[in-house]
């Protein structure tokens, strides 16, 4: 049988792929990429393995998550038009990456994931596989199968016994790593409409935040956050004190109406604190260090990178370049800031 590896996360759409995949005559390999979304992963992985998959490969990616992909963002004050942080975005090459690992490791020769057709990750996916691999085939079943609702899913896997909770009905679409926290459908559809307040997990609304404002101070070294009022962090939970505090006290909520690079405007909500207190930060400590012209420069170039991180560009000889020029800037973009 051919191989096939799937970036598995456990939902609906995913299980019902690893059926659907084998029925097509692909043996499949699920591979399941924590990146700080905070669930059971190893009920995930049986969940993958009842329903068929053949193996199954956890990863634990949150400090390469961080190291790799996040703090170079933050290094260039990517923000994508002026309001979304990228948590999302700047997860999925990394998933990619790893999916073309496993495909290399274990002699596959198709890849598949379970985006939609009218979403942005769909896009990420296959654009950063075919910069790694360009021979891997690609599937995404949910493009091209024949369900036409999501109930005729769910018939599907009740039939052919496929564990998956569909009882919670949620009218919202969620996704969430480390760094941030993205939701959208339901109500949210109409941008009329205020979110409401039940939508909101990683922060609290401004009328419960505290009326006395907390500070803190952020250490900076080379252009990367290291330390929090004094104490040194590693990167991961450098992310989870800042996302504590930040959402304590009402930062990183983000209300837009985004252009996704499918060519349809989406309204999103996003949870971001870290992200938030990062970006702002290191803004800060930047305009006392650089010189005008690379400040001047740099502000052209950070909405560039942004860009190239939506469009799921990341393994592109550009972003490689931008990087180039990114990590020169901050070579002396070392020093405190408080916030």
């Amino acid at each position: 049988m051919k191989k096939v590896v799937l970036a598995y996360s456990g939902g609906l759409d995913t299980s019902c792929a690893i059926k659907w995949l084998q029925d097509k005559g692909y043996e499949v390999i699920a591979v399941i990429a924590d990146v700080g979304q905070g669930e059971n992963f190893e009920a995930v992985k049986e969940r993958a393995l009842k329903t068929g998959a053949g193996r199954v490969h956890v990863l634990n990616l949150q400090k390469e998550f961080v190291t790799d992909y996040v703090f170079p963002a933050i290094k260039a004050n990517a923000i994508y038009e002026n309001k979304y942080l990228l948590a999302t975005a700047l997860s999925r090459p990394i998933i990619a990456k790893h999916q073309v690992k496993i495909a290399h490791q274990e002699k596959a020769t198709a890849v598949a994931h379970g985006c939609t057709g009218k979403g942005n990750d769909q896009v990420r996916f296959e654009t950063t596989i075919r910069l790694l691999d360009p021979k891997l085939e690609h599937i995404a079943p949910v493009r091209v199968w024949e369900f036409k609702t999501r109930e005729e899913e769910i018939d599907y896997a009740k039939k052919h016994n496929i564990p998956v909770n569909v009882t919670k009905k949620s009218p919202y679409s969620i996704d969430k790593n480390l760094y941030g926290r993205s939701i959208e459908c339901g109500v949210l559809e109409d941008p009329w409409a205020e979110p409401p307040e039940e939508i909101y997990d990683m922060t609290v609304s401004p009328e419960k935040a505290p009326n006395k404002p907390p500070y803190l101070e952020l250490d900076f070294e080379n252009g990367l956050p290291v330390a929090i009022d004094g104490a040194a962090y590693l990167p991961v939970e450098l992310i989870h004190k800042l996302n504590e505090i930040g959402g304590a006290n009402a930062v990183g909520r983000v209300d837009t109406i985004e252009n996704r690079l499918v060519g349809i405007k989406s309204r999103e909500i996003y949870e971001n604190p870290a992200a938030m207190i990062l970006y702002i930060a290191h803004q800060e400590i930047e305009s006392l260090v650089l010189d005008r012209e690379t400040l001047h420069y740099k502000q052209l170039i950070s909405p560039k990178y942004a860009e190239m991180i939506y469009y799921g560009l990341w393994e592109t000889p550009l972003k490689h370049q931008l990087d180039a020029y990114i990590n020169k800037t901050q070579e002396n973009v070392t020093g405190t800031v408080r916030l």
